[in-house]
């Protein structure tokens, strides 16, 4: 076990450098650069989260949009975001930086990037972690008795109702709602912009927790009904293949009542699929906010972060997020193969190579 989780943490460090090197070098194809912008925003008078006036400044202040910059400063543009070293000596500069998370400064912010990504991280832990609870929480009960009453009208009742949300994208179910219950053409039930209320501060500690809440149904709605196909379909189909097997039969013709045949023999064994998944499924909870959903409740998490990343290139949020996700993502894919053996002793990796 030991030289298995040693070659994949080895293995760990060509795969980051080589996701990390591929993305840098299509960046250096994409036009439309932050000098790009910044030139484009001094023309037309906008600042940009002060944009304007930082370029201005680093331009020697001598700008006049009807004339353009001159070769000095253009240069001291580049200067200003690093772009006048070759992109060679710019890659090793930021993986050595990242090597010690130091992600540097957002181009359109101008504030730091892990400063910027924990402002956004409440909203996208709300919006991922209650999806992930009622997700687990709805599906695993609702999966084993569609198992145990496969085939009659409540099992096809639910399924044509599950695969119903699955079909039904996020963003339209979202906008359904909206118009529903959140003031737009019946009834105006609950707020449908941001987490809290203006007033939040005022409240007491219930009202807070009430307030909370309250913001949360329906964008947690649109978010989580999707998920439940897919992971009630998957439990129902494991707890099936395990019925079938001998040992259930051995179990009742022991005499044992269905509930201790189903919660004491079969359920550990069906949910080995659904235990092994669980560390990827909590922590994408974290990080896997939709951009239409945030857009659509008025909410400030990483989807929409990262959505205007890529617009503005603001290129330290873009290359530091995809840093950390790729290598939690590879963290996360090592543990989820070490919970196979937690979940199942017989399960062992030492043949592997």
């Amino acid at each position: 076990m030991g030289a298995y989780i040693a070659r994949r943490l080895l293995l760990m460090i060509p795969t980051l450098f080589g996701i990390m090197a591929l993305t840098f070098l299509v960046i250096q194809f994409v036009p439309g650069g932050p000098v790009e912008q910044m030139i484009a925003m001094m023309e037309t008078g906008s600042g940009g989260h002060g944009g304007g006036e930082v370029a201005t400044s680093a331009a020697g202040g001598m700008y006049r949009g009807g004339k353009g910059l001159t070769r000095e400063q253009l240069a001291s543009l580049n200067r200003l975001y690093g772009f006048d070293r070759p992109p060679l000596e710019r890659f090793w500069l930021m993986m050595r930086n990242y090597l010690t998370f130091e992600f540097g400064e957002s181009y359109y912010h101008h504030r730091k990037v892990v400063d910027l990504v924990i402002d956004k991280l409440p909203v996208s832990i709300s919006l991922g972690l209650w999806t992930f609870v009622l997700t687990y929480l709805v599906s695993i009960p609702l999966g084993i008795r569609k198992a145990v009453r496969h085939g009659d009208r409540f099992d096809a009742l639910t399924s044509a109702l599950i695969l119903a949300g699955y079909s039904i994208p996020g963003f339209v179910l979202g906008v359904l709602l909206i118009v529903l219950f959140g003031g737009g053409s019946f009834w105006d039930l609950f707020p449908i912009r941001g987490l809290l209320s203006d007033n939040w501060t005022e409240l007491t500690w219930f009202g807070r927790i009430t307030d909370y809440l309250w913001h949360m149904v329906l964008p947690v709605t649109a978010s989580v009904v999707g998920s439940f196909a897919v992971m009630t379909m998957l439990t129902k189909n494991s707890f099936l293949e395990e019925i079938s097997k001998q040992y259930v039969l051995t179990a009742r013709a022991k005499g044992l009542t269905e509930n201790a045949v189903l919660y004491r023999h079969v359920f550990r064994n069906a949910l080995i699929p659904l235990v092994t998944g669980f560390p990827g499924a909590f922590v994408a909870a974290f990080f896997s906010g939709s951009l239409l959903i945030e857009t659509i409740f008025t909410l400030d998490g990483l989807g929409l972060l990262g959505y205007e990343s890529v617009i503005n290139r603001d290129y330290p949020v873009v290359l530091a997020t995809l840093y950390f996700y790729t290598l939690l993502g590879l963290i996360t894919k090592l543990i989820t193969d070490l919970t196979y053996v937690v979940a199942d002793p017989r399960i062992t990796f030492e043949g592997n190579r």
